[in-house]
């Protein structure tokens, strides 16, 4: 529809408005690629340097996508529920494999890449490289959560249990990881665990430094037990987490705004990482 020369707003507000109000509803779908740059000066009535400022302005909202020589494309929702574990595994068709963990114990992550870790000693996959970084929570000092619901006073009960089940999931993830090179199946292989004196409310995972998958831990009242005794405290709820994903443009400026999220989180783990995470234990 051409753009209405009564309206109050610029083209360029009016364009963008437009093209924005076709994508979420559809009428452009995700994946299709918009009208050319001439298409869109017979559709809309607006001059190619406007075409160009509002196309700009959706790749910052993350709407859409331009790649070199090809067009621009209406993008998937980049920031969505999703499963972790399909696209946990199709990072490991890269040459180069990097996950970069941050959470509560580690145990999810472990989880999810038992069965591509197994598809390379079933040659499926074939990385020349798997680097794998994990940030915990030291169970050694006092935590503010998970805590004890009377008072929101620190469980060493707790900590010494949790203890166990980051100790047990993050030795069997160095130790498969580290095996693949020790096999001669991946040239370079190495899984590294550390630990930061606070807790984590959220998860998050990098993979490929490209893509990022975020999600909050819900905190809710259960009871549980501890030494024999139930006891009520104030847990972190690891499977009750929404992830949501981030796909960052890598055919553009890195401006847009699931580009931006990417970039930031990695920024933000190679300062723990450098900084306040110490060896595990």
């Amino acid at each position: 529809m051409a753009l209405d020369p009564d309206d109050p707003r610029t083209k360029l507000d009016q364009l963008i408005s437009t093209l924005r109000a076709a994508i979420l509803t559809g009428v452009y779908a995700p994946g299709e690629r918009l009208p050319t740059g001439l298409q869109m000066e017979k559709i809309y009535g607006a001059s190619r340097q406007t075409i160009i400022k509002a196309i700009r302005v959706l790749q910052a909202e993350g709407l859409v996508i331009s790649r070199q020589g090809s067009g621009t494309f209406v993008r998937a929702a980049s920031t969505r529920p999703v499963s972790l574990r399909p696209q946990l595994e199709a990072a490991f068709e890269a040459d180069h494999v990097q996950i970069d963990f941050a959470g509560f114990s580690g145990e999810t992550l472990h989880g999810a890449l038992i069965e591509p870790l197994d598809k390379i000693r079933h040659g499926r996959y074939a990385p020349e490289r798997i680097e794998i970084r994990a940030i915990v929570p030291d169970t050694r000092a006092p935590w503010s959560l998970p805590s004890n619901v009377e008072d929101l006073s620190d469980n060493p009960a707790f900590r010494a249990r949790a203890q166990s089940i980051i100790a047990r999931h993050s030795l069997a993830l160095v130790e498969a990881v580290e095996e693949l090179q020790s096999l001669g199946l991946v040239p370079e292989a190495r899984a590294d665990v550390r630990v930061i004196r606070s807790v984590q409310l959220f998860k998050l995972y990098v993979i490929n430094r490209s893509e990022l998958f975020f999600g909050f831990y819900p905190i809710r009242a259960r009871s549980i037990s501890l030494n024999g005794e139930d006891q009520e405290i104030y847990d972190l709820m690891g499977k009750d987490a929404t992830l949501f994903h981030h796909q960052a443009d890598t055919e553009g400026d890195g401006t847009d705004t699931a580009s931006l999220y990417v970039n930031e989180a990695l920024t933000w783990f190679e300062s723990v990482w450098t900084t306040i995470a110490l060896p595990m234990p």
